[in-house]
């Protein structure tokens, strides 16, 4: 069987359906890869004033009993009124119902790779649907309970602890089953899905100085060190997190675990910006997407830069490849 992808068109307001068009132009290969793009025609046609593709394309309301390499498929959810650079309640519901028509599609084994789009929580928020993001959105749909954001490049992984949550929040979510739960499913992920046999994990402190010994908050010695000394086969740390990046300690470990969104994205996008790749780990299908947002100051002015959704249809392609190898 070939490997099949899904693209979802992300925020129909944004950069999506554009990044999506410059990517299908470099990846599309007429014998190797099955590719649908969800997406709402009337979008689609719309991004083409911006955008020409140079692979083969047919517009369907519906897949057909046999999907073909020969052409990408633009599959229809409906029509949409685009206010390009504007948040709109309309726009989230569209690229919710782009991701969920992508679920069902993997669930059925009729794609085994899903490539999501930028979207906007505020427009989700606007449209009435109650998910921070995509990574918990997947969660829900695949009834997991265990899963990790991770973050992917030639350069490094990393991976958090916690994700979409208020700072004021995160001392108290840092507790010894969530991190378990986290190193569980980062060190079944590189093994599985990146072929690491014997993965080195580094963990970074939550608090300046990981704490100072107990001087400056002590989830570093009541939480991490007693995570690690219990997982020692793969974990260590925990580091001084502005030292361990600033050292670029990062090279020697296989993975680095943040304790909170910023303290890993900061890092990532400053070495990896439009080339790295967000990865949801611990579900039972490939889901991979761009490292960066809908960008709604340049939607529209054809000047999006696609390497970012490139590089995770590569990443998502490398990790089917790898299940299929069990």
């Amino acid at each position: 069987m070939k490997n099949s992808f899904s693209f979802t068109c992300g925020d129909v307001n944004g950069i999506g359906p554009e990044i999506v068009i410059k990517s299908l132009n470099k990846v599309y290969s007429k014998n190797k890869y099955n590719h649908i793009f969800i997406c709402p025609h009337n979008v689609f046609e719309n991004t083409l004033n911006i955008v020409q593709p140079t692979f083969p394309y047919k517009k369907v309301n519906r897949l057909p009993d046999k999907i073909s390499t020969a052409e990408v498929l633009i599959l229809n959810i409906g029509s949409v009124k685009q206010s390009l650079g504007s948040v709109k309640g309309s726009a989230g519901k569209i690229a919710y119902n782009s991701i969920l028509k992508a679920c069902n599609l993997a669930s059925n084994k009729i794609v085994n790779g899903i490539i999501t789009a930028p979207i906007s929580k505020e427009a989700f928020k606007k449209g009435n649907i109650d998910f921070p993001g995509h990574t918990e959105l997947l969660a829900d749909f695949f009834n997991v309970k265990d899963f990790a954001m991770m973050f992917v490049s030639n350069k490094m992984k990393a991976a958090l602890a916690t994700i979409h949550i208020p700072i004021k929040d995160i001392p108290k979510n840092i507790k010894l089953n969530r991190l378990n739960n986290i190193g569980n499913v980062i060190s079944k992920s590189l093994v599985e899905d990146f072929k690491i046999k014997s993965p080195k994990i580094a963990m970074l402190g939550l608090n300046p100085h990981a704490g100072e010994n107990g001087n400056i908050g002590s989830e570093e010695i009541n939480v991490i060190s007693k995570f690690i000394k219990s997982n020692k086969k793969y974990f260590h740390g925990p580091f001084v997190p502005d030292a361990f990046f600033g050292n670029r300690h990062y090279k020697n470990y296989d993975c680095t675990i943040g304790m909170y969104h910023d303290q890993i994205l900061i890092p990532f996008k400053l070495l990896n910006f439009n080339r790295g790749v967000n990865y949801t780990a611990g579900l039972p299908i490939v889901r991979t997407s761009p490292d960066h947002g809908t960008a709604f100051d340049i939607a529209g002015k054809g000047i999006a830069k696609p390497e970012s959704m490139i590089e995770a249809f590569k990443y998502a392609n490398k990790i089917v490849d790898s299940r299929n190898k069990k």
